[in-house]
């Protein structure tokens, strides 16, 4: 793609999100579109974004779990940016038409106290870096049609890439902990909706282990030039599915000893 190409794209999502109505999938609009141009546009959303006022509060992890790469037919993770106004307060109420079709997963949520940065980086270095860990949810949105209306073609991972990852949101529950605290692999939730439990799953259904879409995350930065920062917040991927979030709808997630995390939908 070239610079105008991307940059015509970024403004697109952008002003979907703005107006909560889709627009079409950049896949047929640029058949030709890389996981590299994909991240230009991000990239390119995420500037205007922050020329918008949004500042970057930390990173998000995506299609980590088998089924998920399986449905799009991909080997690798794919990562986003969080933004503060993505940020909502545990048992916040999401104001109404805040987003176009969002859902929900549940993750377990790192913040770093060191920045982390190269391709040299060990998940023991990763692991010294973590301030702590805490219950996640993610809302996820999409500013780009899931797919298209006359082919019925559905979005693939080059549209998701662009439109950061499908990213929206982040709550983070109150409970914090060491990393070592728990086995993470063995870390799970108990998700509700409207007090139904639709999903459960435990942390080993991303990549077998959250760390390690931590330490994917820093190298796939340091490919671009990239590190991430202290202080920030790193979601290291869902191990469960997207629950759909109609209006009116209510979220629990129990992680057990671990922590809880709650959100709704007006």
């Amino acid at each position: 793609m070239t610079p105008d190409q991307i940059t015509a794209a970024a403004e697109m999502l952008f002003q979907a999100e703005r107006t909560g109505v889709q627009c079409g999938l950049l896949s047929l609009i640029h058949p030709e579109m890389t996981l590299d141009d994909a991240y230009a546009v991000q990239a390119a959303l995420v500037a205007r974004k922050r020329a918008n006022g949004a500042q970057g509060i930390g990173w998000k992890i995506g299609l980590t779990s088998r089924a998920m790469q399986q449905a799009l037919n991909i080997t690798t993770p794919d990562s986003g940016v969080l933004l503060d106004d993505m940020l909502f307060p545990d048992g916040a109420k999401v104001p109404k038409g805040r987003f176009i079709q969002p859902r929900i997963e549940a993750e377990i949520a790192f913040v770093l106290k060191a920045p982390l940065q190269g391709r040299q980086i060990t998940r023991d270095e990763v692991l010294a870096a973590i301030d702590y860990v805490a219950p996640g949810l993610e809302i996820l949105d999409t500013r780009i049609l899931r797919a298209d209306p006359a082919t019925g073609r559905a979005r693939i991972i080059t549209d998701t890439i662009s439109d950061n990852a499908a990213n929206a949101g982040i709550v983070l529950g109150a409970q914090r902990h060491a990393v070592n605290a728990f086995d993470l692999r063995w870390v799970g939730a108990i998700v509700t909706r409207d007090g139904v439990v639709e999903e459960t799953g435990l942390g080993a259904g991303v990549l077998n282990d959250p760390v390690t879409g931590i330490l994917w995350l820093v190298h796939r930065l340091a490919d671009y030039g990239m590190g991430i920062a202290a202080g920030e917040v790193l979601l290291s991927g869902s191990f469960i599915r997207p629950i759909e979030a109609p209006p009116g709808s209510r979220f629990h997630a129990d992680f057990g000893p671990f922590g809880t995390v709650s959100l709704t939908f007006a």
